[in-house]
């Protein structure tokens, strides 16, 4: 069984998505983790040479990409990502959820180049921003407690008696 994992960090994982790192859950510690991509490559390559040149702080980054690209145990695996949450349909399901006037002027507003910047600054004059991000994030907070369960990774969502 996995160590819990925090709510919060998992949907973390879906806010701050970057091209030069890639994230895992550490089943044993119940964190996320993180490492850059041209690491876990050098590794992946056996390419040892490239890595002893390293600063010492990026010692510990190396041992983790070790322990990913060796890991035979399932204890890393990948968190949710936001290509898998589709944002765009999230906009369309929120606004299934408005009155026709409102809904319509959103509709336009996702058609064609700059959807999700349109549909922002739309929401925004129809004083419906807040609203969407109250909704996207429980979509968001559904989507991870989706993939934990059918991960079976526990979940800490910070609402445990004290």
């Amino acid at each position: 069984m996995s160590a819990p994992a925090k709510l919060t960090d998992l949907m973390d994982v879906l806010e701050f998505f970057s091209d030069e790192h890639r994230c895992y859950f550490d089943r044993q510690t119940g964190q996320v983790v993180q490492v850059e991509e041209e690491l876990l490559s050098l590794v992946e390559q056996e390419n040892e040479e490239d890595l002893e040149p390293v600063a010492e702080w990026q010692q510990e980054e190396i041992e983790l990409a070790r322990a990913i690209v060796n890991d035979e145990s399932g204890r890393f695996i990948r968190p949710p990502d936001k290509f898998e949450f589709h944002e765009y349909r999230q906009m369309e399901r929120f606004i299934r959820t408005l009155p026709d006037d409102a809904a319509d002027q959103l509709w336009r507003a996702i058609k064609g180049p700059g959807a999700f910047r349109h549909f922002k600054d739309t929401a925004r004059r129809l004083e419906l921003l807040n609203q969407w991000y109250q909704y996207r994030n429980a979509a968001i907070k559904e989507f991870v407690l989706d993939w934990a369960k059918n991960n079976d990774v526990p979940v800490d969502d910070g609402t445990r008696a004290k």
